[in-house]
């Protein structure tokens, strides 16, 4: 009597579990480095146009508050956009010039103290624990100067290159100034022309988001900038008291790379420290290095937790693989550009996938209000909650 009925029994796969879903996150893995890699070439490619515009956004953002400003007092916007436009560039043209004057006149006192400090150093190579010769020191010197003939006709290709790269410099300043006005004149307009391109399914949902990672833009700048102001103020006074020469244009450099999240601090004080060791000694490069660490602590668990809030708030980790990246990719500016790039994809991000945002007009976001750069949905950041 056959016992068949015809039950097929279940055919065992032979691939494990394991390797298979291994085998689908590698390949969207493989995709996902692929995309960010073209986008990387893309970007590399068209740098001298990306890097102006992210620039003129960022001024954008930073100005943006004072146009709407006058436009409440009943200005017309082309007038506001003019004065804002103008009285930004006065103001920075003036700073500028004030701290290069300020440091072409502070320039040959900090030279004859740094031969002064060359000489001190000298005497204590020879007459202190390392017991060098004059003949050592002077072969070394002889070495350096070596060095600087065999590589004349680098130095000098070189300096071909910086005119050439001034020039460039100079068409992206134009470029940066250009897309300025427009984005501060007719911004509204230009965002509202973009999203049509997104369907009429999610668009709102898409305008919400980009008005938030706006809001966060203004938001970091604005914290940036009051940062920035804060920590040139605070290690400035203490140059100036310790009587370190060129303390003004310390304290701008320490402004400028103050918008260099953690690496900025650190080549400003490394420059500011480095000034004081060789005009006053290593008693004020020790005070100054104090000071330093001093100022960056308060930045660090003050300044930026109070002023970013929750919405642009990014972990540390995450600000130091991002800005090795901007390094990798576009060297100072990309290092400059960023953490607001991660700030807005962050605001944007939480933005799409909050369930609060789909209640939600574009009309109630305001940009201009760092409030507005996240949605209102406990749990996102409990770090930042609690």
């Amino acid at each position: 009597m056959s016992t068949d009925r015809g039950d097929v029994p279940p055919t065992r796969d032979p691939i494990p579990a394991v390797l298979r879903v291994s085998a689908a996150l590698s390949w969207r893995f493989l995709v996902v480095v692929a995309a960010l890699y073209i986008v990387g070439v893309i970007f590399s490619r068209l740098a001298a146009l990306a890097v102006p515009l992210a620039i003129a956004l960022l001024l954008a953002a930073l100005l943006a508050p004072a146009v709407d400003f006058l436009m409440a007092h009943r200005v017309p916007r082309g007038l506001a956009t003019a004065l804002v436009l103008v009285g930004g560039l006065l103001l920075l043209g003036g700073m500028l010039t004030f701290v290069v004057v300020t440091f072409v006149n502070g320039l040959p006192d900090l030279a004859a103290q740094l031969a002064r400090s060359i000489d001190a150093i000298s005497g204590w190579l020879v007459d202190g624990p390392l017991q060098l010769s004059e003949t050592q020191l002077r072969d070394f010197a002889d070495r350096i100067v070596k060095t600087l003939q065999d590589n004349q006709s680098g130095i000098t290709t070189g300096a071909i290159t910086t005119a050439a790269t001034v020039g460039e410099t100079f068409a992206e300043m134009l470029l940066v100034l250009f897309a300025l006005a427009f984005l501060l004149y007719d911004g509204p307009r230009i965002w509202q022309f973009l999203i049509r391109v997104v369907p009429d399914g999610p668009r709102r949902r898409v305008d919400v988001a980009g008005r938030r990672s706006l809001a966060a833009l203004v938001s970091y700048v604005r914290a940036t900038g009051a940062v920035a102001v804060v920590d040139a103020i605070g290690i400035g006074i203490g140059l100036a008291v310790l009587r370190v020469p060129l303390a003004v244009p310390l304290a701008a450099l320490v402004f400028i790379c103050a918008f260099v999240p953690i690496f900025g601090a650190v080549v400003a004080g490394a420059v500011a420290i480095l000034i004081a060791l060789v005009a006053n000694g290593p008693l004020t490069a020790v005070i100054v290095l104090i000071i330093v660490i001093a100022v960056n602590q308060l930045e660090s668990h003050i300044l930026q937790p109070f002023l970013l809030g929750r919405a642009v708030k990014l972990h540390p980790l995450a600000v130091v693989l991002a800005i090795a990246a901007g390094l990798l990719v576009a060297g100072i500016a990309g290092a400059l550009l960023a953490v607001p790039l991660l700030a807005v994809l962050n605001s944007a991000i939480r933005s799409l996938r909050s369930e609060a945002d789909e209640h939600v007009l574009p009309a109630d976001v305001h940009t201009s209000q760092p409030e507005e750069s996240g949605p209102d949905e406990p749990g996102l950041d409990t770090e930042a909650d609690k």
